[in-house]
């Protein structure tokens, strides 16, 4: 397959990896082909994913505590970093989606690329094993992974937030100012996260974009979506 082109694998059984780019609009769209999709797959993936990025953060940093290496772990195995890795390697283009999530953009949805991500680690584990599964991982995530570990990475809470709610439909929360204090050269903002009439949380911060994220963060919180 191209896919494996792209990436320098060579998969054993093809079906393996045809399944793990198989979302699961595709097989319901086309049921005379009898496919089956990637969630299994993605089921398994997850545990090859953190498995990797565990072992690894596990024995380069022999020194920290439990807790900071579940932090960057958690950070390292999230939706926003697998899909940012997804576009990376133009993984959309490869997916087979159903006509209806393609019209509704899924080539380019997070967590439909998150999603496959995991379904490709598992689909690799399976076919040649947890070493050859980690050094891809390793290889796909290593600019995220250095970010993580040197403290550069921005934890990206709108988009985390936007994921959840999209699970439970198609619709976006929006942020409003509701507040500023402080002179021009040193004002603070104070932002509220909404869907639709309901309130998820408010946060403030010395720009609007800061002041965004504290309030999706809060939200997170709520929704018991934070680690």
């Amino acid at each position: 397959m191209e896919f494996e082109k792209s990436l320098l694998l060579d998969f054993k059984d093809k079906l393996l990896i045809q399944r793990a780019l198989t979302h699961k609009s595709f097989p319901n769209e086309n049921r005379r082909l009898h496919l089956k999709d990637n969630e299994r797959l993605e089921f398994l993936g997850d545990s090859v994913l953190s498995l990797a990025i565990s072992t690894y953060l596990f024995t380069r940093f022999s020194n920290l505590p439990e807790g900071d290496l579940a932090k960057m772990r958690a950070v390292i195995v999230s939706a926003p970093i697998l899909a940012g890795a997804a576009k990376r390697i133009e993984l959309g283009q490869f997916l087979f989606l159903g006509k209806g999530e393609e019209m509704t953009g899924g080539r380019e949805r997070d967590s439909i690329l998150a999603d496959t991500m995991e379904a490709i680690f598992g689909a690799l584990y399976l076919d040649q094993g947890f070493e050859t599964a980690s050094e891809l991982i390793l290889r796909l995530l290593k600019p995220d992974i250095i970010d993580v570990v040197e403290g550069n990475h921005i934890q990206d809470y709108k988009t985390m937030l936007q994921e959840v709610i999209q699970e439970n439909g198609n619709i976006r929360p929006e942020y409003e100012v509701i507040g500023e204090e402080g002179p021009d050269h040193n004002k603070t903002f104070k932002v509220a996260v909404k869907l639709k009439e309901d309130n998820l949380g408010s946060g403030c911060g010395s720009s609007k974009k800061e002041a965004e994220q504290e309030a999706a963060k809060v939200a997170l919180d709520k929704l018991n979506k934070l680690n």
